[in-house]
């Protein structure tokens, strides 16, 4: 049989050609502004630390400080799960997982802090903590000690404060630059944006940079900071942080909620500032469909509650602190801020747990959609997308092994690549 047999159609010839001339910027606008996910690692937290408390040793510092706590506040995995709650078959599995984690890789994303963190202070001081900063973190990358992602939050571009940002953001850059290539990891934090210039303005100094050093136009990125109410509704009633992502010219990263700068700038008062109070949801809903498909991830902010103390209260700061990251991975907000050393075993718990838990689910389905077999749940390829982006996220932070998903879903690391860049290899 003839599959064009008795197929018919009215629309004149060349039309679609026409179509296609009509959208054609169209198309080209939306690839320019959506390209969609870089498909990197994403580190599941960033970890900020003043500038003067920096040492050689930071990251492997917290660790170590990490594992005390958890050795003295919950000796083993029954004593973990029962204060976190987790289920008796993750118990075993999560607590053997966080140990491995903060002996091999404490941290995931290193912030060093020249802003609230770190205060104002005189030139000299922060000129020489900016060019210890470079050392540090060019000795740390080089050698494969430091943290993955690393890189500094500078003051930002208010005039109070904004020579001195940009002094010691050269300082940093050019340090680093001294010392050998920039880390593969390096990540720039630009706090309390209020407008679109100055993101902009950001931009300009990046690029000047670049073009000084002979570095490659947009080498350079960084995450924008937001906590000030003009940030998410301009004085114009549109949303900023959408305007910030297009005015970084490409070079924007991720945006990060500021919890405590954006909950008093809405009047929130000191007792109900949190990631969960309802202005942070909405804050953080705005941010995150500006970001949808650009490339630019979501941060959620921190806890000031810290596990420091008796054990009660380091149990209390714990389930806090377990409850409030559960609470942003499920609303897509798959990094976070840590505070102090003894926020990572929540940290590393929570986001095992979640991975884990949904591991199964995910995998089966997965295997389902790419085998093309029927199953419970009707999936899209939207769907696969997501379900392969759960199990990418759940081996590059150590909650799943690679053996494991290969053989629960049949799919390489390459395939699960595939899948979530929207390009499925063929059944």
């Amino acid at each position: 049989m003839n599959p064009h047999e008795n197929v018919t159609t009215s629309l004149p010839s060349g039309l679609s050609e026409e179509i296609g001339a009509l959208l054609a910027p169209v198309d080209a606008d939306l690839a320019h502004r959506y390209p969609g996910d870089p498909g990197t690692r994403r580190p599941v937290h960033t970890v900020y630390v003043p500038a003067d408390a920096l040492t050689p040793t930071t990251p492997r510092t917290w660790g170590e400080q990490a594992l005390d706590i958890l050795d003295a506040h919950a000796p083993d995995a029954a004593a973990f799960a029962a204060v976190l709650g987790l289920a008796d078959d993750l118990a075993k599995p999560v607590h053997e997982r966080v140990r491995a984690k903060l002996d091999r890789e404490p941290v995931e994303d290193l912030r060093v802090d020249f802003e609230d963190g770190y205060g104002i202070r005189p030139d000299p001081e922060e000129d020489a903590a900016a060019a210890q900063a470079a050392r540090l973190v060019a000795q740390g990358s080089a050698q494969g000690t430091w943290a993955p992602y690393t890189g500094i939050r500078m003051k930002g571009m208010e005039p109070a404060v904004r020579d001195r940002g940009l002094r010691t953001l050269d300082i940093f850059l050019t340090g680093l630059l001294a010392a050998g290539p920039l880390p593969e990891g390096l990540v720039l934090t630009l706090p309390k944006v209020s407008h679109t210039e100055q993101v902009l303005a950001l931009a300009r100094v990046l690029d000047v940079f670049e073009a000084t050093h002979g570095l490659p136009h947009g080498r350079i990125g960084f995450e924008i900071q937001v906590e000030t109410a003009p940030a998410i509704l301009g004085a114009d009633g549109t949303a900023t942080v959408a305007r910030m992502i297009q005015a970084s010219q490409g070079r924007a990263t991720g945006l990060h909620y500021g919890t405590f700068d954006y909950s008093a700038a809405l009047g929130v008062s000191a007792a109900h500032q949190a990631s969960d109070h309802p202005v942070a949801d909405h804050a953080k809903a705005v941010m995150q469909v500006a970001a949808a498909g650009t490339g630019v991830r979501v941060c959620d902010g921190s806890s000031n509650v810290l596990p420091v103390g008796g054990t009660a209260r380091v149990h209390d700061a714990w389930r806090l602190h377990h409850r409030l990251v559960r609470r942003a991975l499920a609303r897509a907000y798959y990094q976070g801020w840590d505070m102090h050393p003894g926020h990572l075993p929540t940290r590393y718990a929570a986001v095992f747990a979640f991975y884990r838990e949904g591991f199964a689910e995910a995998a089966d389905r997965l295997a389902a959609y790419a085998e093309r077999r029927g199953g419970g749940v009707l999936d899209e390829p939207a769907t696969a997308r997501s379900l392969s982006g759960h199990l990418l996220r759940g081996l590059d932070c150590g909650a799943l092994d690679g053996d494991e998903v290969t053989l629960r879903t049949g799919l390489t690391r390459a395939e699960l690549e595939s899948f979530a860049a929207g390009r499925p290899t063929p059944a």
